[in-house]
């Protein structure tokens, strides 16, 4: 496959994929989950990989979801949504590879989920996290939010899906959502530092640490097929829409004139 979208590099035995999309806020578009699925397979099951790495591109930000200005009542991809989101999160969970999530600027939205999936998140002390969903007419109503709250805790995951608040690499740390937060310059080579220590286990044991891990949270794969047929519903309400048109004309949406 021609990655367009992401970078795919080999360190040490580490696979890192970047999400290359910087002008972006390296939102994912239909292709970019795509690509990601595919470099995520490639490298989970290669043997000379110990772990994987997952970046985004540029100073600002790690991922932040969606790419609001390819949704249209839904997005430019393929699956329930336009968006392959189940799969790519059943990639994350099933390869038997530990994946790192670096975070060097904003987790926001289907970024943050990703963080929230990811067996570790190394986060620089820029980082930002949060979620967006109900400010521009969207949710994740699968490992997004029950697996949070695995994470996280019940009232805390709610409070991040209700109010959409933003929370300091500091904050996330305290919170369970990443496991440690180093000087932004220091990033990389903390990263590399967990890949090198991987690379010294037995990769067999990690595989099967990492299947009972999931054991116990594979039902919620279920639960996201079913829900991403809910949300295609909501994504063709003018409720879901105002979200996007609010976001795309830089203005404070006005949900309650639609809700029914």
């Amino acid at each position: 496959m021609n990655y367009e979208d992401i970078l795919y590099d080999v360190r040490n035995g580490a696979a890192w994929i970047t999400i290359n999309r910087p002008d972006k806020m390296n939102a994912f578009r239909g292709r970019t989950c795509d690509e990601l699925i595919h470099a995520i397979n490639k490298a989970g099951y290669d043997r000379e990989i110990g772990s994987i790495v997952l970046a985004g591109a540029g100073e600002k930000a790690f991922c932040t979801g969606g790419d609001q200005s390819a949704h249209e009542g839904q997005y430019d991809g393929r699956g329930t949504i336009g968006l392959p989101m189940e799969e790519l999160h059943n990639a994350i969970r099933d390869v038997p590879k530990p994946v790192i999530a670096r975070v060097q600027g904003y987790a926001i939205g289907g970024g943050n989920v990703i963080c929230t999936l990811c067996d570790f998140t190394i986060a620089s002390e820029k980082a930002v996290f949060g979620q967006v969903g109900p400010k521009v007419g969207s949710v994740d109503p699968g490992f997004g939010t029950a697996f949070l709250a695995r994470v996280v805790g019940e009232k805390k995951a709610r409070e991040i899906w209700y109010l959409c608040r933003r929370y300091t690499a500091a904050e996330a740390l305290a919170m369970g959502l990443v496991n440690t937060v180093v000087p932004h310059e220091q990033l990389d080579a903390e990263v590399q530092k967990w890949c090198d220590e991987i690379m010294e286990r037995s990769p067999t044991a990690i595989a099967i640490a990492k299947r009972s891990f999931n054991m116990d949270t594979a039902q919620q794969a279920g639960i996201a097929g079913m829900g991403m047929y809910a949300l295609k519903l909501y994504y063709e309400t003018e409720e879901s829409r105002e979200g996007v048109r609010a976001f795309q004309e830089k203005r404070k949406p006005d949900f309650r004139k639609y809700a029914k």
